[in-house]
């Protein structure tokens, strides 16, 4: 008897990868629109790793979100991500992982439209009754610009 996970079909592929791009591009979307409470669901069975601290559970990643992040007078970060060169693996019919490049664009008065911050998205995804989700995901830095208006000042409160 052999212990090997058995692969999904090439349909069943298809069906995860399409899965993990929608992941994806709803974690982008949330974070533009300044939707921290649906990142925090998104992420509520996840370790959230983003320069290396780590937080875990619906509530103390809204909290992170909210404290680390700054929101402008539409209650948004006025940022634009950008989800590319996505590769992803199938480790079996309940987990995958991907590795994927993110490029932030942000504008407010004061600032013009730039790139402000690249990186990589390092994730994994497992199935849980029936739904993909995120298992892990790891915010990887690459290039800064000005993320002044961007990264929220620590402050006491968020050192807690």
């Amino acid at each position: 008897m052999s212990t090997k996970a058995t692969l999904p079909s090439a349909i069943d592929k298809l069906v995860i990868e399409s899965e993990v791009r929608r992941l994806l591009a709803t974690y982008a979307h949330n974070l533009d629109y300044g939707k921290v409470d649906a990142n925090a669901e998104l992420l509520a069975s996840a370790k959230f790793n983003v320069g290396g601290t780590i937080v875990e559970g619906r509530d103390r990643i809204a909290q992170f979100l909210r404290n680390n992040l700054q929101y402008h007078v539409d209650d948004t970060p006025r940022t634009w991500h950008s989800v590319s060169n996505v590769l992803i693996a199938i480790a079996s019919a309940t987990a995958a992982s991907s590795i994927c490049y993110f490029t932030v664009h942000q504008e407010l008065q004061g600032l013009p439209l730039q790139p402000i911050v690249t990186g990589r998205y390092i994730d994994t995804f497992e199935l849980h009754d029936g739904a993909w989700r995120f298992a892990s995901r790891e915010v990887e830095g690459r290039l800064f610009g000005d993320v002044s208006k961007h990264i929220a000042a620590p402050t006491e409160a968020a050192a807690e």
